[in-house]
């Protein structure tokens, strides 16, 4: 097979050339991996969070690549923030062909100390911000008959609950629950919809609970013996979100954890 013919041949595969994606989250480190790699493989990516300034220059990096993108304010859990983003699109003549929902935060409370008002915030952000998104983005989907992609970022202790992070366990726990139920319910509409959980990647929402001991302790468990990169993110994302590549995956949660998952003692 010549270049041409096997660049040909991954741009069928993989490219998004002419979709567009919308990033809840798309301000934060991992979020803002992953609108690089969706901006790189060809679509115009929507970065939705509430800094201003972090998304203007989450769009700069994407253009500076010769990527296509732009900022949209909006809270992750308030409806008509997210309704307003599809009428801004459909403006334009577009539509969402991919959904990542990344927003997340966390926290590091005994048990016995966890306030209602911890719970609730902790869940309305990891939680009631996908349903809300996923019903407003996969009703848009389905109005406009469109083959779409939806990515949930869950994480690996949705699995295998960690030590200290109970509601963020819990939260991300729901979050695969309700990836399977949406897969279920919308693969004949031709709707995908999965999880993506990251294993140890340094970000904001987990700083403050990677102590230097809870890093040995990681290192420990982590058989490549290191964090991830979020640019290594950048292959399962584009896999889940492509239409060809990725059209009979459904309903999964794909780990890129360093093989933190296979680790027992």
């Amino acid at each position: 097979m010549s270049e041409s013919s096997s660049s040909q041949y991954l741009q069928t595969l993989f490219g998004l050339t002419g979709k567009t994606a919308v990033v809840i989250g798309g301000t934060g480190v991992l979020g803002g991996a992953i609108a690089d790699a969706l901006a790189q493989a060809g679509a115009h990516v929507v970065v939705v969070g509430r800094n201003a300034e972090s998304g203007a220059s989450r769009v700069r990096s994407i253009e500076e690549k010769q990527g296509s993108a732009e900022f949209f304010t909006a809270d992750s859990t308030n409806r008509s923030d997210l309704e307003a983003l599809v009428d801004h699109l459909k403006t334009r003549g577009k539509a969402v062909d991919i959904l990542v929902n990344g927003a997340g935060i966390n926290a590091a409370t005994p048990f016995l100390e966890i306030s209602d008002e911890e719970w609730d915030r902790i869940f309305r952000v990891n939680l009631l911000s996908v349903k809300v998104a996923c019903q407003v983005f996969g009703q848009a989907m389905l109005d406009q008959n469109i083959s779409g992609s939806i990515i949930n970022i869950a994480s690996m202790s949705a699995i295998t609950p960690l030590s200290r992070v109970f509601t963020y366990s819990a939260s991300k726990a729901a979050v695969l629950n309700l990836t399977q139920n949406l897969a279920r319910e919308w693969a004949e509409q031709g709707i995908r919809v999965n999880a993506l959980s990251p294993g140890f990647f340094p970000a904001e929402q987990n700083r403050k609970v990677l102590t230097p001991e809870r890093v040995a302790s990681i290192m420990t468990h982590t058989p490549a013996n290191r964090f991830g990169d979020p640019d290594e993110l950048a292959g399962a994302v584009l896999l889940l979100a492509a239409g060809k590549a990725g059209s009979f995956i459904t309903g999964t949660n794909m780990a890129v954890d360093g093989g933190f998952s296979c680790m027992t003692i």
